[in-house]
């Protein structure tokens, strides 16, 4: 199907009709009395056949309030609300790719489409979004935040998560106007559904530089609370992460793939354990979120070879979050060839689900898992595991031992309610080598966690920036707080959003800066925080928002 007839297929699937409306009425009356949203839908079938989609109903709901029909109720929007999940975090995620383009790798494991960037199939579903957009940012990003609010998640946060080979093989020319139209879309105050993209004007929205386009977001309906990239740990040094902070990015997401020399070489990588390391390094000085890739199941690696390597993950290089990505045996990878030889054998789905299940109870609390698999459709496997359940198979395996994982996705409150007076703060402090880092966090009784704040306190050893803002401060690298996402300036009793956690942290991480002789704190803040921080006492840097502190003995 083309993005034309997927567009006219959508339009016809979610255009209110009044005879959608009346059906709609009866739907939401149903739900408010307590009865199951899909048992409401189908006691109200459509004439021809079918159910209302929950498009169609949100936007019955919409149109209900407008009329004064029906008050606003969260409560009612969230059993409504077409995967919640997606917005449970706190922020909206928008995914977008980049256009294909050489990538320095030589990995052997990675696929390589003509369509796509680098490691990228056109069938997996972001991928598929961007191709039917010709990769362009801006119509990627508009049409995201179009059905995101169709389906009626709140769309005021949003962290944009660039994708798509190496970002920093891109020409620095293409990265600047692809994020200036990706912050163009998310300062149009209105993205209405797409035409199909080459009718849409390419110029549409445009602001004339960047930095108007950021000053822009920081008032915007649709503003960045954090931005994206991928890349190579041999790509980092102290001038790409400058670059990196003129861009707004916050959070880096690496390959490290494996933390064994022997393994990488194997699989043709292109870099060391040692460039790994020192990336980790520059990232945390220089504030940023790190995120690291993993793969089990590399050429040359075992099942126990695999459980040791992850344990090197928390020796100094302490990812904030971690995605497990298991080799997965693509026809259209040089490692094809490798396995028709009878050299590599891809491990069975049993086989991943112990490997997992072994080492998931060991990942500290101040790591978030991502993801256990790739999105890869099963087509594309030519052996091995083809299931993309393999989390929930994880799981199911923990409950069955009588364990659990207590990474931060396991733990953290979602769409849960939250008695703020039962919240513990909870300081967890671990040393990377170069930095001592505390992950602050409330902690409900049943040990959920409802918000949490990391700082770095950069030791003698931490590795220079050249950044004047960070000269002998202390970092703040995240402050993010838990529950369904819920538009600036509304609440909801019970919600975490919106109730003081984030200031109470800050208040925390101030206080423990001090306590180390800090005389100021820094903070990476994403464009569209920068007034919140500013609020509590912090102020424009070159790159990061700066507070001065009070010496530790002063009254």
């Amino acid at each position: 199907m083309t993005i034309s007839e997927r567009q006219k297929q959508w339009k016809a699937d979610n255009t209110l009709t009044p005879e959608k409306l009346a059906l709609a009425r009866l739907v939401l009356a149903d739900v408010r009395t307590g009865k199951p949203v899909l048992d409401a839908l189908r006691a109200h079938p459509q004439k021809g056949g079918g159910i209302l989609s929950k498009a169609a109903l949100f936007a019955a709901y919409s149109e209900m309030i407008a009329a004064s029909e029906l008050t606003a109720d969260i409560d009612l929007l969230e059993k409504i609300r077409m995967k919640p999940v997606r917005t449970l975090s706190g922020v909206t995620t928008v995914t977008v790719l980049t256009k294909p383009y050489p990538c320095p790798g030589k990995c052997i494991f990675c696929p390589t489409d003509v369509r796509m960037p680098k490691s990228y199939l056109p069938d997996e579903p972001g991928a598929m979004r961007a191709l039917e957009h010709n990769f362009d940012p801006y119509t990627q990003v508009r049409s995201r935040i179009a059905a995101l609010e169709s389906l009626g998640h709140p769309t005021d946060k949003i962290e944009l998560l660039i994708l798509g080979g190496t970002w920093s093989a891109y020409r620095r020319d293409y990265q600047e106007w692809f994020i200036k139209r990706c912050f163009d879309a998310m300062n149009n105050s209105n993205p209405a559904p797409l035409t199909p993209p080459e009718v849409v004007d390419p110029e549409e929205n445009a602001s004339p530089d960047l930095a108007i386009a950021q000053a822009l977001n920081e008032n915007a309906l649709h503003r960045n609370v954090g931005l994206v990239i991928e890349t190579r740990p041999d790509e980092i040094t102290p001038r790409e992460l400058l670059w990196l902070r003129y861009l707004g990015v916050t959070k880096v997401q690496m390959g490290a793939q494996s933390l064994d020399d022997r393994i990488l070489e194997m699989n043709k990588r292109g870099h060391d354990v040692t460039t790994t390391r020192q990336a980790v390094s520059l990232l945390r000085a220089a504030g940023f979120k790190i995120v690291l890739h993993w793969m089990p199941n590399l050429h040359g690696a075992t099942p126990k070879g695999d459980r040791d390597d992850f344990a090197r993950l928390w020796d100094g290089f302490c990812p904030d979050e971690i995605k497990i990505y298991p080799n997965q045996l693509l026809a259209n990878a040089e490692l094809y060839e490798v396995w028709q030889r009878g050299e590599y054998h891809p491990y069975t789905t049993e086989e991943l689900i112990e490997l997992i299940a072994d080492i998931k109870p060991g990942i500290p609390s101040y790591c978030r898992v991502n993801r256990v698999i790739r999105d890869i459709p099963s087509n594309n496997v030519v052996e091995g595991n083809k299931r993309t359940s393999l989390r929930m198979d994880v799981q199911a395996e923990l409950k069955r031992r009588g364990t659990s994982c207590r990474c931060i996705r396991c733990r953290e409150v979602r769409g849960g309610l939250v008695e703020s007076a039962s919240l513990q703060l909870d300081d967890h402090i671990y040393d990377t080598g170069q930095a001592e880092e505390h992950f602050l966090s409330f902690i409900t009784p049943d040990d959920r966690i409802a918000g949490f704040l990391r700082l770095s306190l950069p030791g003698p050893s931490s590795p220079s920036t050249g950044m004047s803002d960070l000269e002998h401060a202390a970092l703040i690298r995240e402050v993010h707080v838990y529950g369904q996402s819920l538009p600036v300036g509304t609440e909801q009793a019970g919600s975490t959003q919106h109730s003081g956690l984030g200031t109470k942290l800050l208040a925390e991480a101030e206080k423990l800066a001090i306590k180390q002789g800090y005389q100021r704190i820094a903070v990476i803040s994403a464009i569209g925080t920068r007034k919140y921080y500013i609020d509590r006492g912090f102020q424009r840097g070159e790159y990061y928002l700066v507070k001065l502190l009070p010496s530790a003995g002063a009254s």
